[in-house]
Parts: structure tokens; sequence; C-alpha cells
């Protein structure tokens, strides 16, 4: 007969067991309700901050490139300004130097009325009058230092003003590569996105950095750099008209007729183009010599290396021999001819690396003497330069000042003289 191997648990009823299957049905229906309830609010959430991002984003992009258009302005303007600032500092530097010019011409005028006066001084007897002719000189000599004064002033203006002009442009170039700078993080900024492999999180990324300037003290020192450079600019360009003025008004007070040494500098001049000539002709056969004596020495080291080659040979030769075997290591006709071979090319290389040394000694020395030939060359082609000058010079005593041109540098207008004019002023 069967039996139960365990006391039977304690029985529950059929209600017991009908509530508890409406319990749980309620209590999963509840926890969907709550679940779709959940879902219902991350989903608008997820809606909402979703848009509220894509909004800001867009936002702040928006604002960028309002940024962006607004740097770029200035960068514009001001990298206009600076070129206008740096034609402004050529056109002042050339008027300066123009002035300069001017001042150094003067000199010969004074020079050569001194000197008419110093000529004058050796009269004898009767002859020593003060005739009209001594009186114009000395009031030249006046009129001469009075115009030089003034274009001195002219020319410490300028410079002062090139020093601002300079000084402006200093800062307009700093606030032009700031906002370069400024220019490319912000388009740095606009290229990043959610994808972007150089992007992470920063410590407290909102902080103000030091050093943050208001808008309006940006806007306002850019402003100041533009308008101080426009400034400077007026001022550099009224100047200018001043020192041109001025120069055009020295001119035409001073009185350049007197002629005393343009025989004597003409004959130098022609003495120093046969010099030049001479010493260009020796210039040539040194270059040629120079190039004779350097392909010597590159066929002597060429021998060198040959014969270093041939006593390597040899050398090879005598010490494999050096490894014959017992009896067979014996002082034969080709050792003796090897060792002979050895002396010989040894020999040899001395002799053609002492011809080398030689060869490279008469190198330097011809290279020393070109240096001189050079340099004298130099020497003479600047001294005829000055000539030149002095003969440019000499003719704006002859030429009337209203054809003159004050601002062409005495030197470019000698050289681009025609030869024909310049046999005339001779």
């Amino acid at each position: 007969m069967a039996s139960l191997s365990v006391k039977p648990g304690q029985r529950f009823t059929l209600p017991d067991w009908k509530n508890n299957s409406l319990l749980i049905s309620a209590d999963a229906e509840q926890q969907r309700f709550n679940s779709h309830h959940i879902r219902q609010e991350g989903r608008v959430l997820r809606n909402d901050t979703g848009n509220q991002a894509k909004w800001d984003e867009h936002n702040s992009r928006t604002h960028l490139k309002d940024r962006i258009t607004t740097v770029d302005k200035w960068r514009e303007a001001l990298a206009k300004c600076l070129t206008d600032l740096d034609l402004e500092i050529d056109a002042l530097s050339k008027v300066k130097e123009a002035a300069e010019n001017a001042i150094q011409a003067k000199n010969l005028c004074l020079d050569v009325a001194i000197e008419c006066l110093t000529f004058r001084e050796s009269r004898r007897d009767i002859d020593v009058v003060r005739d009209p002719v001594e009186e114009e000189l000395h009031k030249e000599v006046k009129v001469i230092e009075k115009t030089k004064k003034e274009l001195q002033q002219r020319v410490d203006d300028a410079f002062r003003q090139l020093c601002l002009l300079k000084e402006a442009r200093q800062l307009l170039s700093c606030d032009h590569r700031h906002k370069v700078e400024a220019l490319e993080l912000d388009r740095q900024c606009m290229s990043f996105n959610p994808t972007s492999g150089n992007i992470s999180f920063k410590v407290n990324p909102t902080r103000i950095p030091d050093g943050t300037t208001a808008l309006s003290e940006w806007e306002l020192n850019s402003r100041c750099n533009k308008e101080r450079a426009e400034a400077e600019m007026r001022a550099s360009v009224d100047l200018r008209g001043a020192i041109t003025l001025t120069i055009a008004q020295t001119n035409n007070e001073l009185d350049a007729q007197r002629i005393a040494t343009e025989f004597a500098l003409r004959k130098r001049m022609r003495d120093m183009e046969a010099a030049l000539s001479e010493l260009r002709w020796q210039e040539k056969n040194t270059l040629e010599e120079i190039a004779e004596m350097e392909e010597e020495i590159r066929q002597l080291e060429e021998d060198i290396k040959k014969r270093t080659l041939d006593l390597k040979v040899a050398h090879t030769r005598l010490e494999t021999r050096t490894y014959r075997p017992h009896i067979e290591l014996c002082r034969d006709q080709a050792q003796f001819g090897l060792t002979d071979e050895v002396q010989q090319l040894e020999g040899i290389i001395r002799a053609l690396q002492q011809k080398r040394t030689e060869s490279q000694d008469a190198l330097d020395a011809l290279y020393r003497q070109l240096h001189r030939i050079q340099t004298d060359i130099g020497y003479k082609t600047n001294s005829l330069q000055l000539d030149n000058k002095c003969m440019d010079t000499r003719r704006k005593l002859v030429v009337p000042v209203e054809k003159f041109d004050p601002e062409v540098d005495a030197v470019s207008r000698t050289r681009n003289l025609p030869r024909e004019s310049q046999l005339e002023l001779a």
C-alpha cells in the first residue's frame, strides 16, 4: 500500500487562488501603465531636449557666423589701412630722401661759391675790390645756408612723422594679426560637430578668462587704431606737400650759374674709365687663369687618386704574396718589381701632392689678386659714380631750376643721361 513521503502543505482555497491571479494581472497592468507613462515622458523629454539642443547649436553657430563676419570686416578694413599706411611710409621716405638729396646737392653749390670767394682772395693790388660779383657770392652763401637749414628742418619733421607712422603701423599690425588669429579660432569652432575627433570635456569651460574685454572696448580699440593711423597718414600727406613745396622754393631761390671745375672733372672721369678698362681686362685674364689653374688642380687630384689606387693594388699584391707557403715565400723578381713599384708610386704621389700644394698656393694667390682687382674696380666704380654725381650736380648750375626734378636721385639721373648730353656738359 502506497504512502505519502512528506507531510502535505497548507491548502489554499479556490477564492484565494482566483484573488492571487487577479492581483497579479492588476499589478501587471499597473506596471505597464507606469512604464508607458514613463516612456511617453521620456519621448517628450527627448524631443524637447533634442530640439532645444539643435536650436541652441544653431543659435551658437549663427552667433559665430555673425562674429566671424564682423571680425572679418574689421580685418579687411585694417588690412586696407595697413596697405595705405605702407604706401604712405614709402612715399614719405622717398620725399625725405629727396630732401636729403637736395641738402646734399646744396653742398656743392656752397663749395662752388666758397671756392670762388677763395680764388678771388688771391687778387692783388688794385683788383682787390668789393665788386658786385663778390657781393652776389656772399649773398649766395647766405641763401644756400638758409635753404639748407629749412630743408634740414623738413627732414627732421619727416623723421618724426615716420616714427609716428611706424608706431601706428605696429599697433595696427598687431591688431590685424590678433584678428586673423581670432578668425582662425572661430572658424575652427565652426568646424566642430559631434563626430569631430578632437572634442572632449574641459575643466570649467564657462569661466571668464583673465584679460577678457567688453565688446564695446574691443570695437573702440580697433576704431582708435584705425583712426590714429588715418590721422597720421593725413599729417604725412600734408608734410609731404610741405616738403615738396620747400624743395621747389629753395631750388627757385638758388642762383646756379657758376662753373669752375668741369674740365678737370671730365678729364678725371676719362682717366678713371681708362683705369677701369685696364682693371677689367686684368680681371678677365685673371679669371681665365683661375679657371685653368682650377682645372689643373682637378687633373692633379685625379692623377693622385689614380696613383693612390695603383699604390693600393701594389700594396695588396705585396701583402697577398706574404701568404705564400713555406719555400714559395721567396724574394723573386715579382717581389723586387712590386717593391720598386711601391717606392716609385709613393714618390710620384708625393711629387703630385707637392705640385697640387704649389698649384693651390698659386690659385690662392690668384684669388687674392682677383680680390684686389675687384676691390679696386669697386673703388674706382664708386669714384666714377661720385664723379658722375658731381657732373650732374654741376649741371644744376646751368639747367633752369624749373626744369630740375629734385625728387630724382642724382646717380640715377646721370646713369640715364644720354651720352651726347654728357659730352655737351663737358
